[in-house]
């Protein structure tokens, strides 16, 4: 499944949401779209191309296009995009989760045994650098971590900071087996600048970017200033100064932090009820 099929299930979704409100509440007006990672490149995707069942978006902790001062991420994702597109040619259609689900599986049935995945470490190790340290192996940006870690002097990560250990690890373990790596092609081409899809200057419904410091955060603003529309808020939801970006709210502490209800949440609702 590639970036075509999702757009055109996202916009079958709609319709069909739109054609029950009708009969249940008599309101057939557009509705307002949101999406979180993954799902917000989704979200800026179809309201640049379709949009037409949308009266606003909500887009949490993504961007859509790379900043020009941020080349490097953009060469990344350049690379990403044709190591994608040779594996399709050679038949390779999945992108497997199987290291985020065993990460979270072991961590919760074996925190304290030698970890398979990196043997220097027990398994909660493993699953407190994975989630604290993400950049090392996906530097969406070049601190990006999934969770706020709690840092040692030499930079270990010896706790989560906004998250419970217990939620992280269900959030690894319950991870989608696969996903679509014709899909991920498509949206690296995004980023990279060589697709030819519609772009964000399209959009003129309101939107809300919602970032997380030590995620796609300050990164993600550059998309939200692309659109048309006159009616843009951010927040990107902060602990630190800059220089302590690396201990910041992560990527997914804004679905699980203790504080993510005021924090997030809270912002969130009150424009959606305004919108």
């Amino acid at each position: 499944m590639g970036i075509d099929q999702a757009l055109g299930d996202t916009a079958a979704a709609l319709a069909f949401a739109r054609a029950t409100r009708t009969v249940t509440d008599h309101d057939p007006g557009r509705i307002v779209l949101g999406g979180f990672s993954h799902g917000a490149q989704l979200t800026y995707a179809y309201a640049a191309a379709d949009g037409r069942h949308v009266s606003a978006i909500a887009a949490l902790d993504i961007y859509y296009d790379i900043a020009p001062e941020d080349a490097d991420l953009q060469a990344l994702a350049c690379a990403n995009a044709a190591a994608e597109r040779e594996a399709l040619a050679e038949g390779v259609t999945d992108s497997s989760n199987s290291f985020f689900i065993t990460a979270g599986e072991l961590a919760r049935s074996a925190p304290d045994a030698p970890s398979p995945l990196f043997p220097s470490y027990t398994n909660r190790g493993a699953l407190l650098g994975t989630a604290g340290l993400t950049y090392l192996f996906s530097p969406y940006t070049p601190l990006y971590h999934l969770i706020a870690p709690i840092l040692d002097a030499d930079g270990n990560v010896t706790a989560v900071r906004e998250s419970s250990e217990d939620s992280v690890s269900a959030w690894f373990a319950s991870a989608p087996p696969h996903q679509s790596l014709r899909e991920a092609a498509d949206f690296d081409e995004i980023w990279c600048g060589t697709s030819q899809r519609p772009g964000l200057a399209n959009i003129r419904v309101p939107l809300f970017y919602l970032g997380a410091a030590g995620g796609f955060g300050d990164h993600g603003l550059y998309s939200a200033a692309q659109v048309s529309s006159k009616d843009v808020t951010t927040l990107v939801v902060r602990r630190f100064e800059p220089d302590r970006i690396a201990e910041d709210f992560g990527h997914g502490d804004l679905l699980y932090a203790a504080d993510a209800p005021a924090l997030a949440w809270q912002p969130l609702a009150e424009w959606l009820l305004h919108h």
